[in-house]
Formats: structure tokens, sequence, C-alpha cells
């Protein structure tokens, strides 16, 4: 992807995606989403930062963290695709699944009557 790609503020991904520019600075940080600096030293992100947040959003609803996020769009092209989104998504939802049925067995386990401190974790 080139430089010229790279033209949204950090007011602007945070207005697209919902959050507080404080918020795009920590997904920046924490390796979600990418900025180069300008001559300035002001950041300035591409196209897929909104999306990529609003993602990374869903996921961290899921119980993902933001370490586990940035490895999945790590597999990420620089200009991602409905068909590379879908593997997020696949991801995501074979994750939101597993943690759905580790809680479901935690509720059963709590239901049981037995100790808590003697619930496998």
């Amino acid at each position: 992807m080139s430089i010229t790609a790279f033209t949204r503020s950090v007011s602007d991904v945070a207005a697209e995606s919902g959050v507080a520019p404080s918020a795009v600075r920590f997904y920046e940080q924490h390796g979600v989403i990418t900025a180069i600096r300008t001559q300035g030293d002001q950041r300035r992100f591409d196209d897929s930062a909104a999306c990529r947040i609003r993602v990374a959003k869903v996921a961290q609803r899921v119980g993902l963290t933001v370490r586990e996020i940035a490895e999945i769009f790590a597999a990420l092209p620089a200009d991602p695709q409905p068909d590379d989104w879908g593997r997020v998504a696949t991801t995501l939802i074979d994750e939101a699944e597993s943690r759905t049925a580790a809680l479901k067995a935690y509720l059963t386990d709590m239901r049981g009557g037995g100790r808590l401190c003697e619930i496998e974790v």
C-alpha cells in the first residue's frame, strides 16, 4: 500500500469508528491498526483503520484481548477484501462459540450445588 493511501487523521478514524481519539492511539500502540507519521509528526491511517477498530470492539465483546485481536489482524493484507474479513469473522465466530460453551459448562457446574472452589477452570 502506498503512503498516499494513509490519509485519515486520528480524529477522522475516531469519528468513523465511534471511539475517542485516545482509543485510536491505544489501538495503534497495540498493533490493531497501523499509522505512518507525516513530516509534522501527525499520525495518518489507511482506509481500513476504522473498520479494524469496529471489528476489534466486537472481538473484545467476545472476550478477546487486544493482543489476541492484533495477532488475528496481523494475517490481514494491507488492503483487506471481503474474503479476508470473512476469515476474520470465522475466527471470531469459532472463538465466541468456544467461549460460550465454556461459560455454559461453568454455569452448569455452579448450579450443581458443589463447592465453587472445586470447579475446574
